[in-house]
C-alpha cells in the first residue's frame, strides 16, 4: 500500500463487519470524511455488505474466513496487519460500523492534538448511546479506540476485549469535544437479538455464570430519565450537509443472530441455554421463519421455577448494585 503525502500521519479506520447492510453505507460515507483508509475485515457477510464496501475508494476489504464462533482477536488482528503495510506514521481508530465520530472533528483543536501526538498514545472518546427517538442519549465510560501506532503487537481476548494494542508504557488523551455516537440502541429489537446471541456466546466460549451474563446484557434497563441527556442537533445537521442521513434506521426482519442461535441449539440442545434470558421470543416461530425443519424442537425448555428466577432478575435489574440484590445474586449463582 502506498500514499503520496508522507508529511502527516495517515488516519486509518479499522472495522470488522458481518451483515451490516442496515448501517454500513452511512458509516462508510461518514468515515470517508476523516479517514485516509478504511480497512474492513468481513466475516462472511451474505446481505450485500461486501457490495456496499466495494463502492468506496478508501476501503481496503479483507475477506476473512467465517469464524465458527465469535472471537475478537481473530476478527481484528488482520486489520492491524493490513494497516501496518501502509508506509509512514499511522493513527489507528478501531470502530464498529454502528459508531460515528461527531462531525466537529473537522474544526476541533482536539483533532490537531491527535495528529501531533507521539507514538504509543491512546486516545479516549466520550461514548454516547443514542436512543431510538434520536432525541436523547446516555453516556458510558470513555472508550479507548484510537491509537498512535508504535507497532506494538495486537493481543486481545475473545469478547468485549480491548480494541487496541497496549504498549508497555503509554500516554493517554481524554477528549471532551469530539465524541462517538453509538447507534446500537437506535434499533431496539436488533439490539435485543444481538444480546441474545452474545449471551449464548459467553456461555459456550467462556462458561460464564448465567446470572452474571444476565446482568451484563440488560444494563440498558438501568437507564432512567436522570441519566438521559438531549442530543445536540448539530451532530446530525453537520452530516446532513454532506448528504449523510444519520437520523433514520433501516429495520431488518431477518437477523443473522437468530439463525446462529438456532444453530447453537441444534449443536448443544435447547436445555443448555435454559438459564439465559433468550426465551422472551418464540423460537419455534423464528425457526419456521428461517425454514428450519421440526420447529417445535426449539420450544422453551424452562421449568416454572427457572422462569420465576428469570422474572426476578428482570425486575431487580434497576437495583442490581444494591447490597441485598448482590447477595441474592450470589446465592442464586450457586445453583442456577
Amino acid at each position: 500500500m502506498y500514499r503520496e503525502d508522507k508529511n502527516k500521519p495517515v488516519v486509518i479506520c479499522l472495522t470488522p463487519i458481518k451483515n451490516e447492510v442496515w448501517i454500513l453505507d452511512r458509516f462508510l460515507k461518514a468515515a470517508s470524511l476523516w479517514a485516509d483508509y478504511i480497512i474492513l475485515s468481513d466475516q462472511g457477510s451474505t446481505d450485500g455488505s461486501i457490495e456496499i464496501a466495494k463502492k468506496y475508494s478508501k476501503v481496503v476489504l479483507l475477506e476473512n474466513k467465517e469464524l465458527p464462533y465469535f472471537d475478537e482477536y481473530l476478527m481484528r488482528k488482520p486489520l492491524f496487519d493490513a494497516a501496518r503495510e501502509i508506509e509512514g506514521d499511522r493513527i489507528l481508530i478501531s470502530l464498529d460500523a454502528d459508531e460515528f465520530l461527531t462531525p466537529n472533528w473537522e474544526y476541533s483543536k482536539e483533532w490537531e492534538t491527535i495528529l501531533s501526538s507521539p507514538q504509543g498514545t491512546i486516545i479516549n472518546f466520550p461514548w454516547l448511546n443514542i436512543n431510538p427517538d434520536f432525541e436523547t442519549y446516555w453516556e458510558n465510560l470513555p472508550n479507548s479506540c484510537m491509537y498512535v501506532d508504535d507497532n506494538t503487537e495486537f493481543k486481545t481476548g475473545v469478547i468485549h476485549a480491548s480494541r487496541l494494542p497496549r504498549p508497555f508504557s503509554y500516554d493517554e488523551i481524554y477528549l471532551k469535544e469530539i465524541k462517538i455516537l453509538h447507534y446500537q440502541y437506535t434499533d431496539w429489537e436488533r439490539m435485543l437479538s444481538k444480546h441474545r446471541w452474545y449471551q449464548c456466546v459467553e456461555l459456550i466460549k467462556m462458561n460464564n455464570n448465567p446470572v452474571d451474563v444476565f446482568r451484563r446484557y440488560h444494563h440498558m434497563y438501568e437507564i432512567n430519565e436522570v441519566k438521559l441527556k438531549p442530543v445536540q442537533r448539530m451532530w446530525f445537521d453537520e452530516y446532513t450537509k454532506y448528504g449523510i442521513d444519520i437520523t433514520s434506521i433501516y429495520h431488518q426482519s431477518m437477523l443473522l443472530w437468530e439463525r446462529t442461535v438456532l444453530d447453537y441449539m441444534n449443536e448443544f440442545g435447547t436445555s443448555y441455554f435454559r438459564h439465559l434470558n433468550i426465551w422472551t421470543v418464540n423460537w419455534c416461530n423464528i425457526a419456521q421463519k428461517w425454514n428450519y425443519p421440526n420447529p417445535e424442537k426449539y420450544k422453551d425448555p424452562r421449568k416454572k421455577w427457572e422462569k420465576a428466577i428469570n422474572k426476578w432478575l428482570i425486575r431487580s435489574q434497576k437495583n442490581r448494585n444494591k447490597y441485598w440484590v448482590r447477595m441474592l445474586d450470589r446465592i442464586i449463582s450457586r445453583f442456577y
